[in-house]
Protein backbone atom coordinates (compact mmCIF):
# COMPACT_ATOMS: atom_id res chain seq x y z
CA UNK A 1 0.00 0.00 0.00
CA UNK A 2 1.44 3.36 -1.08
CA UNK A 3 0.02 6.85 -0.68
CA UNK A 4 0.99 7.95 -4.21
CA UNK A 5 -0.98 5.08 -5.76
CA UNK A 6 -4.01 5.81 -3.58
CA UNK A 7 -3.94 9.49 -4.57
CA UNK A 8 -3.50 8.62 -8.26
CA UNK A 9 -6.52 6.30 -8.13
CA UNK A 10 -8.60 8.95 -6.36
CA UNK A 11 -7.60 11.59 -8.93
CA UNK A 12 -8.54 9.29 -11.81
CA UNK A 13 -11.97 8.55 -10.30
CA UNK A 14 -12.68 12.22 -9.61
CA UNK A 15 -11.71 13.10 -13.17
CA UNK A 16 -14.12 10.46 -14.51
CA UNK A 17 -16.96 11.70 -12.32
CA UNK A 18 -16.26 15.31 -13.32
CA UNK A 19 -16.96 14.44 -16.95
CA UNK A 20 -20.09 12.41 -16.09
CA UNK A 21 -22.58 15.19 -15.50
CA UNK A 22 -25.52 12.90 -14.73
CA UNK A 23 -23.64 11.00 -12.04
CA UNK A 24 -22.35 14.28 -10.63
CA UNK A 25 -25.88 15.67 -10.43
CA UNK A 26 -27.12 12.46 -8.81
CA UNK A 27 -24.39 12.60 -6.20
CA UNK A 28 -24.50 16.27 -5.32
CA UNK A 29 -28.05 17.47 -5.91
CA UNK A 30 -30.52 14.60 -5.58
CA UNK A 31 -30.18 14.07 -1.77
CA UNK A 32 -30.81 17.78 -1.13
CA UNK A 33 -33.76 17.84 -3.50
CA UNK A 34 -35.28 14.77 -1.83
CA UNK A 35 -34.92 16.41 1.57
CA UNK A 36 -36.63 19.46 0.12
CA UNK A 37 -39.43 17.31 -1.27
CA UNK A 38 -40.07 15.78 2.15
CA UNK A 39 -40.13 19.25 3.69
CA UNK A 40 -42.59 20.41 1.02
CA UNK A 41 -44.86 17.40 1.58
CA UNK A 42 -45.11 18.18 5.30
CA UNK A 43 -45.42 21.96 4.98
CA UNK A 44 -47.24 23.55 7.93
CA UNK A 45 -46.97 20.38 10.00
CA UNK A 46 -44.48 19.41 12.74
CA UNK A 47 -43.56 16.20 10.89
CA UNK A 48 -40.50 17.51 9.03
CA UNK A 49 -39.02 18.83 12.27
CA UNK A 50 -39.25 15.29 13.63
CA UNK A 51 -38.08 13.27 10.63
CA UNK A 52 -35.87 15.85 8.89
CA UNK A 53 -32.64 14.71 10.60
CA UNK A 54 -33.40 11.11 9.62
CA UNK A 55 -33.85 12.23 5.99
CA UNK A 56 -30.41 13.84 6.08
CA UNK A 57 -29.08 10.45 7.16
CA UNK A 58 -31.13 8.41 4.71
CA UNK A 59 -30.85 10.00 1.27
CA UNK A 60 -27.07 10.62 1.08
CA UNK A 61 -26.47 7.15 2.51
CA UNK A 62 -28.55 5.46 -0.22
CA UNK A 63 -27.14 7.56 -3.07
CA UNK A 64 -23.52 7.02 -2.02
CA UNK A 65 -24.14 3.28 -1.66
CA UNK A 66 -25.58 2.95 -5.16
CA UNK A 67 -23.12 5.16 -7.03
CA UNK A 68 -20.02 3.82 -5.29
CA UNK A 69 -20.94 0.15 -5.67
CA UNK A 70 -21.90 0.40 -9.35
CA UNK A 71 -18.89 2.53 -10.29
CA UNK A 72 -16.46 0.18 -8.55
CA UNK A 73 -18.07 -2.91 -10.06
CA UNK A 74 -17.85 -1.37 -13.52
CA UNK A 75 -14.07 -1.06 -13.12
CA UNK A 76 -13.87 -4.78 -12.44
CA UNK A 77 -16.22 -5.87 -15.21
CA UNK A 78 -14.46 -3.73 -17.82
CA UNK A 79 -11.07 -5.23 -16.97
CA UNK A 80 -9.70 -1.91 -15.67
CA UNK A 81 -9.02 -3.34 -12.24
CA UNK A 82 -7.18 -6.34 -13.71
CA UNK A 83 -4.94 -4.02 -15.75
CA UNK A 84 -4.30 -1.80 -12.73
CA UNK A 85 -3.39 -4.75 -10.54
CA UNK A 86 -0.88 -5.92 -13.14
CA UNK A 87 1.00 -2.71 -12.24
CA UNK A 88 2.56 -2.10 -8.83
CA UNK A 89 -0.87 -1.57 -7.26
CA UNK A 90 -2.58 -3.64 -4.62
CA UNK A 91 -6.24 -4.16 -3.86
CA UNK A 92 -5.94 -1.93 -0.80
CA UNK A 93 -4.59 0.91 -2.97
CA UNK A 94 -7.56 0.55 -5.31
CA UNK A 95 -10.19 0.40 -2.57
CA UNK A 96 -8.68 3.26 -0.56
CA UNK A 97 -8.36 5.37 -3.69
CA UNK A 98 -12.03 4.88 -4.44
CA UNK A 99 -12.92 5.50 -0.80
CA UNK A 100 -10.95 8.76 -0.85
CA UNK A 101 -12.51 9.97 -4.12
CA UNK A 102 -16.09 9.20 -3.17
CA UNK A 103 -15.40 10.34 0.37
CA UNK A 104 -14.51 13.81 -0.93
CA UNK A 105 -17.65 13.80 -3.04
CA UNK A 106 -19.62 12.71 0.03
CA UNK A 107 -18.34 15.74 1.95
CA UNK A 108 -19.49 18.11 -0.79
CA UNK A 109 -22.81 16.26 -1.09
CA UNK A 110 -23.35 16.48 2.66
CA UNK A 111 -22.60 20.18 2.73
CA UNK A 112 -25.22 20.80 0.05
CA UNK A 113 -27.82 18.54 1.70
CA UNK A 114 -27.35 19.92 5.22
CA UNK A 115 -27.24 23.51 4.00
CA UNK A 116 -30.39 23.02 1.93
CA UNK A 117 -32.22 21.32 4.81
CA UNK A 118 -31.32 24.03 7.33
CA UNK A 119 -31.32 27.26 5.31
CA UNK A 120 -33.81 26.48 2.53
CA UNK A 121 -36.15 23.75 3.81
CA UNK A 122 -36.25 25.35 7.27
CA UNK A 123 -35.08 22.45 9.45
CA UNK A 124 -34.64 23.84 12.95
CA UNK A 125 -31.37 22.85 14.60
CA UNK A 126 -31.12 23.60 18.30
CA UNK A 127 -27.64 22.12 18.59
CA UNK A 128 -24.35 22.80 16.81
CA UNK A 129 -24.75 22.89 13.02
CA UNK A 130 -21.07 21.96 12.60
CA UNK A 131 -21.61 18.82 14.66
CA UNK A 132 -24.67 18.02 12.56
CA UNK A 133 -22.47 18.33 9.49
CA UNK A 134 -19.85 15.98 10.99
CA UNK A 135 -22.42 13.26 11.68
CA UNK A 136 -23.91 13.65 8.21
CA UNK A 137 -20.43 13.27 6.66
CA UNK A 138 -19.84 10.07 8.65
CA UNK A 139 -23.20 8.78 7.45
CA UNK A 140 -22.42 9.49 3.77
CA UNK A 141 -18.99 7.87 4.17
CA UNK A 142 -20.76 4.83 5.61
CA UNK A 143 -22.81 4.56 2.41
CA UNK A 144 -19.57 4.78 0.42
CA UNK A 145 -17.87 2.05 2.45
CA UNK A 146 -20.83 -0.33 2.28
CA UNK A 147 -21.05 0.34 -1.47
CA UNK A 148 -17.40 -0.70 -1.84
CA UNK A 149 -18.12 -3.81 0.20
CA UNK A 150 -21.13 -4.73 -1.94
CA UNK A 151 -19.18 -4.23 -5.16
CA UNK A 152 -16.54 -6.72 -3.98
CA UNK A 153 -19.16 -9.49 -3.84
CA UNK A 154 -21.49 -8.56 -6.72
CA UNK A 155 -21.14 -9.96 -10.25
CA UNK A 156 -23.37 -7.42 -12.01
CA UNK A 157 -25.12 -4.09 -11.52
CA UNK A 158 -28.34 -6.03 -10.95
CA UNK A 159 -26.75 -7.91 -8.07
CA UNK A 160 -25.61 -4.60 -6.58
CA UNK A 161 -29.24 -3.51 -6.46
CA UNK A 162 -30.09 -6.86 -4.85
CA UNK A 163 -27.69 -6.04 -2.02
CA UNK A 164 -29.93 -3.14 -1.00
CA UNK A 165 -32.51 -5.41 0.71
CA UNK A 166 -29.63 -7.05 2.59
CA UNK A 167 -27.49 -4.05 3.55
CA UNK A 168 -29.72 -0.99 3.30
CA UNK A 169 -33.40 -1.77 3.85
CA UNK A 170 -32.99 -3.46 7.27
CA UNK A 171 -31.13 -0.39 8.51
CA UNK A 172 -33.95 1.86 7.31
CA UNK A 173 -36.66 -0.30 8.86
CA UNK A 174 -34.88 -0.76 12.20
CA UNK A 175 -33.28 2.67 12.43
CA UNK A 176 -36.14 4.32 14.26
CA UNK A 177 -37.59 6.31 11.36
CA UNK A 178 -40.99 4.64 11.34
CA UNK A 179 -41.14 3.62 14.99
CA UNK A 180 -38.78 4.39 17.89
CA UNK A 181 -36.46 1.43 18.39
CA UNK A 182 -37.44 1.07 22.05
CA UNK A 183 -40.96 0.25 20.87
CA UNK A 184 -39.80 -2.58 18.61
CA UNK A 185 -39.78 -6.24 19.70
CA UNK A 186 -36.72 -6.91 21.84
CA UNK A 187 -34.86 -8.92 19.16
CA UNK A 188 -35.43 -6.26 16.49
CA UNK A 189 -34.41 -3.52 18.91
CA UNK A 190 -31.15 -5.37 19.64
CA UNK A 191 -30.43 -5.77 15.92
CA UNK A 192 -31.22 -2.13 15.26
CA UNK A 193 -28.86 -1.05 18.03
CA UNK A 194 -25.84 -2.59 16.26
CA UNK A 195 -26.65 -1.23 12.79
CA UNK A 196 -24.69 1.94 11.97
CA UNK A 197 -27.49 3.89 10.29
CA UNK A 198 -29.42 3.76 13.59
CA UNK A 199 -26.58 5.60 15.29
CA UNK A 200 -26.42 8.19 12.51
CA UNK A 201 -30.15 8.85 12.85
CA UNK A 202 -29.90 9.01 16.66
CA UNK A 203 -26.98 11.44 16.52
CA UNK A 204 -28.52 13.72 13.88
CA UNK A 205 -31.81 13.82 15.76
CA UNK A 206 -30.03 14.57 19.05
CA UNK A 207 -28.05 17.44 17.51
CA UNK A 208 -31.14 18.88 15.82
CA UNK A 209 -33.08 18.75 19.10
CA UNK A 210 -30.15 19.97 21.17
CA UNK A 211 -30.96 17.47 23.89
CA UNK A 212 -27.59 15.80 24.45
CA UNK A 213 -23.90 16.64 24.84
CA UNK A 214 -21.08 16.40 22.29
CA UNK A 215 -19.65 13.29 23.96
CA UNK A 216 -22.76 11.30 23.08
CA UNK A 217 -22.47 12.43 19.45
CA UNK A 218 -18.79 11.56 19.15
CA UNK A 219 -19.42 8.07 20.51
CA UNK A 220 -21.98 7.58 17.74
CA UNK A 221 -19.52 8.92 15.15
CA UNK A 222 -16.89 6.51 16.46
CA UNK A 223 -19.29 3.59 16.11
CA UNK A 224 -20.05 4.58 12.50
CA UNK A 225 -16.32 4.98 11.81
CA UNK A 226 -15.68 1.43 13.06
CA UNK A 227 -18.23 0.13 10.53
CA UNK A 228 -16.59 2.21 7.78
CA UNK A 229 -13.11 0.84 8.47
CA UNK A 230 -14.43 -2.70 8.80
CA UNK A 231 -16.28 -2.50 5.46
CA UNK A 232 -13.21 -1.11 3.67
CA UNK A 233 -10.92 -3.79 5.12
CA UNK A 234 -13.29 -6.63 4.21
CA UNK A 235 -13.85 -5.13 0.76
CA UNK A 236 -10.12 -4.93 0.05
CA UNK A 237 -9.60 -8.53 1.19
CA UNK A 238 -12.47 -9.97 -0.87
CA UNK A 239 -12.16 -7.86 -4.04
CA UNK A 240 -11.77 -9.98 -7.16
CA UNK A 241 -9.50 -8.88 -9.99
CA UNK A 242 -12.18 -9.33 -12.62
CA UNK A 243 -15.80 -10.43 -12.91
CA UNK A 244 -16.37 -12.75 -15.91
Amino acid sequence: MKLSRILATAARVLNQVRHDHRTLALLLLVPALLVGLVAWIFTDTPVFARIGPAMIALFPFIVMFLVTSIATLRERRSGTLERLLSLPMGKADFILGYALAFGLLAIVQTGIAVGFAVWVAGLEVSGNVGLLFMVAIADALLGTALGLLASAFAHSEFQVVQFMPALVFPQILLGGIFLPREQLPAVLEAIGDVLPLSHAIDALTAVANGDTDAGYIWVRIGFIAAWIFGAIIIGSLTLRRRTP
